[in-house]
């Protein structure tokens, strides 16, 4: 993988950006977005002023062909130990509940939390690396990843470690948006590139789908926090070479005071714009989370009161962008984004899906573990053709993206990936592994994994050259928000099923108890939950990309 990487960097220089070349070989402006790009005057850029003069991307300085290539693999190695840890929490919890003293109803606590917070936390995080400078966020950001990620693995209790797994968020806030700045803005446009996000998006299930496998042997051979320590230490390690690495773009903060860049953040960026929008999906998320655990706290005041606070807030937004929009300052995502259906749908599709198929992971390591009770270590093995086809279509999607129309790889990739929970939904417990559940992990990961390269490309060429890390924070959000509300909307229906006093089976071939039966009901309603949302993904997709042709071309 090294080898072909470097290849394709070397080949491709940076070039000014022009236009997109059309299937013609013209020089025309690339469908969907030429109405886009027609109005583009008449659009208020996110986060610049409409008094502002035009600006151009950050200037970058000449890069080796070393430091070339270490700017691509350096993000995706903290987002593959960043997502590490969580694919230890996902097949370890029940061990790690038992050393911690995790109750029951917080089971998911340690996952949901992490995609709660780093989702709240984006859109403004985005907005600060636009204007401090996208390497200064992400070496702060992966050292705190570093931090946080250690501390988890020296947690005590289970509010420690729900805790550490929250800030681990907030930290992760940080890098996400600014690697796909550093990206988008230093590697040059064209297959490298693609590359280069196709790698950030295999690294995030490749880290979740291989900490899943191999934690089920590190926890019984040297325990769960091994894996923390590990991630840790690696991350941190990153964080230095980062520093030495990561190419010195010329910020505009250069040569600016601490309380000249003080004003200047006070000043263009959206604080109330990120707060309303990172506070309504994080109380909403935050519902779902708790009448998951226990489906009686939805007829408390409570529930119904921040659930009316969510809902109100997330309204706000949108009246808030306009009333920015007007006033001639900064807006987050203005309301004008929403009208180009290419870039409405793809936000819409990473919520569904990804919200779908993280839900299939920890829902098909339950169902192995606390259904058919297999060991952690078989659980771990039946899931590994699931990182495996992830690794290669990842890797596949990234240097032919640009040879095949989006909407039909999205389209295709969203129906086969919808046969997944289909599979699991209908599968016998007492079958053999291979006559459907192999099928299911394999089919698992293709719609994501396709969909990560395209809708990121997509998002990024709708937003200004100079907002990219912004563009990242938007894709990130909507795939943070639509993991935990995905996850809970299936945890409440499975458990709605199941019932809260439901205990594994067991005898492992047998699934004659009352309790047995209806854990598997349990578990059936909730694969039957994600095929529902990927059905839903699938005619978003026919419907919202159906004009869109080949994206991710080189610009010329």
């Amino acid at each position: 993988m090294t080898s072909t990487l470097t290849t394709d960097v070397m080949e491709l220089q940076p070039l000014p950006v022009v236009a997109f070349p059309n299937s013609s070989g013209s020089k025309d402006t690339f469908e969907p977005f030429n109405r886009l790009s027609e109005n583009r005057e008449a659009i208020n850029p996110p986060n610049v002023p409409k008094n502002a003069s035009a600006t151009t991307s950050p200037e970058v300085f000449p890069l080796s062909k070393l430091q070339l290539a270490m700017t691509i693999l350096q993000p995706s190695l903290v987002n593959f130990f960043g997502s590490f840890t969580s694919g230890i929490i996902t097949v370890g919890l029940p061990i790690i509940a038992s050393s911690i003293s995790l109750q029951r109803s917080l089971y998911l606590w340690p996952s949901s939390v992490y995609s709660l917070t780093s989702g709240a936390a984006l859109l403004i995080a985005g907005s600060v690396a636009d204007i401090i400078g996208a390497r200064l966020v992400e070496v702060c950001g992966i050292f705190l990843l570093g931090i946080f990620v250690l501390a988890c693995g020296f947690s005590q209790t289970g509010t420690q470690l729900i805790v550490f797994r929250a800030l681990q968020g907030i930290a992760l806030a940080m890098h996400i948006p600014a690697s796909v700045s550093i990206i988008a803005s230093a590697v040059p446009s064209g297959r490298a590139r693609n590359i280069g996000f196709g790698c950030l998006g295999l690294t995030q299930p490749l880290g979740f789908s291989f900490g899943m496998v191999v934690s089920g042997i590190m926890i019984e051979r040297v325990g769960w926090r091994s894996g923390f320590y590990l991630s840790g230490t690696a991350i941190l390690a990153a964080a230095a070479a980062s520093w030495l690495t990561l190419p010195k773009m010329k910020a505009e903060v250069e040569g600016l005071t601490i309380g000249d860049l003080l004003k200047k953040l006070w000043k263009e960026v959206d604080w109330v714009g990120g707060t309303i929008a990172g506070s309504g999906l994080a109380l909403l998320s935050y519902v779902f989370a708790m009448v998951s655990a226990d489906l009686s706290i939805i007829r408390s005041a409570t529930t119904a009161s921040l659930l009316a606070v969510s809902l109100v807030l997330l309204i706000a937004f949108p009246l808030w962008m306009r009333y920015r929009e007007r006033q001639g300052q900064s807006a987050l995502v203005p309301n004008s984004l929403w009208k180009n259906l290419p870039f409405a749908s793809i936000c819409a599709l990473v919520a569904l899906s990804y919200g779908a198929m993280n839900s299939m992971e920890i829902f098909s390591s339950l169902f192995f573990q606390e259904v058919q009770n297999h060991s952690m270590l078989t659980a771990s093995l039946h899931l590994l053709p699931n990182l495996m086809v992830g690794v290669c279509i990842n890797l596949s999607v990234g240097i032919f993206v640009d040879r095949l129309p989006a909407g039909w790889l999205v389209v295709g990739s969203s129906l086969l990936c919808a046969v997944a929970p289909l599979m699991m939904a209908l599968v016998n417990p007492n079958w053999k592994y291979y006559y459907l559940e192999l099928w299911a992990q394999m089919l698992a990961p293709l719609g994501t994994n396709v969909l990560f390269t395209v809708g990121l490309i997509i998002v990024s060429d709708n937003f200004p050259e100079r907002t990219q890390a912004l563009a990242g924070a938007v894709f990130s959000t909507a795939a943070q928000f639509g993991t935990s509300l995905g996850v809970g909307v299936c945890q409440v229906v499975a458990l709605g099923v199941m019932g809260p006093d439901v205990s594994p089976s067991v005898d492992p071939n047998s699934t004659t108890s009352e309790g047995a039966r209806e854990m598997l009901r349990g578990y059936r309603a909730g694969f039957w939950t994600m095929f529902a949302l990927m059905v839903c993904s699938v005619l978003i997709a026919i419907v919202g990309l159906r004009r869109t042709g080949k994206v991710g071309m080189k610009k010329d």
